[in-house]
């Protein structure tokens, strides 16, 4: 199987990269994550990831748009709801890269953490898939998320500190009852 994977980050990618190839499966990364912000964390989180996937010698596609206005523009009526257009930006991208790219499907790192909302990601993924005519291969990486943080320290890493919107990181280090709306 020919797969694309959207990657969010080098950390959540490294035990999924591994456990596809160990399959046989004729993988290629995607990097299209319009969410993460500021700049400087955008740039550590691709730059972290081109570096190890010319390592592990992954092909990479870089859909390399640093989108805050248009993620601000999806998310601004609904901010506390903006997981769904963040999930579907990054999943709609990746399905049409799938399919511009002749791929027989795409899937996403995203399915490791344990602190996306699983369910909803994979309702997404499978809209795009539908919609865009790719297939989407679906595994749920959650189980391997410790052991995968453990080897992206041992190897050296850079460990992001919050899912990647301005809002997650507000919320990562402000209390909810210090936040101003």
């Amino acid at each position: 199987m020919k797969l694309l994977m959207h990657i969010c980050c080098a950390p959540c990618a490294n035990l999924p990269i591994d456990r596809l190839r160990e399959r046989g499966v004729d993988l290629t990364g995607f990097w299209y994550n319009p969410n993460i912000h500021p700049f400087t964390e955008y740039r550590a989180r691709r730059n972290c990831l081109r570096d190890y996937a010319a390592q592990i010698k992954l092909p990479l596609i870089e859909r390399d748009d640093y989108g805050l206005r248009p993620f601000c523009r999806e998310v601004a009526a609904d901010i506390d709801g903006r997981c769904v257009k963040c999930y579907e930006m990054r999943l709609y991208g990746a399905a049409q890269a799938a399919k511009d790219g002749g791929f027989d499907a795409f899937t996403s790192s995203l399915f490791i953490s344990p602190y996306q909302n699983h369910e909803l990601m994979r309702t997404v993924a499978e809209r795009a898939a539908n919609e865009i005519g790719v297939d989407f291969y679906y595994e749920d990486f959650r189980p391997m998320f410790r052991e995968g943080q453990a080897r992206a320290r041992e190897l050296g890493f850079y460990m992001q500190k919050y899912c990647g919107c301005v809002f997650s990181e507000q919320e990562r280090y402000q209390k909810p009852d210090k936040i101003l709306r």
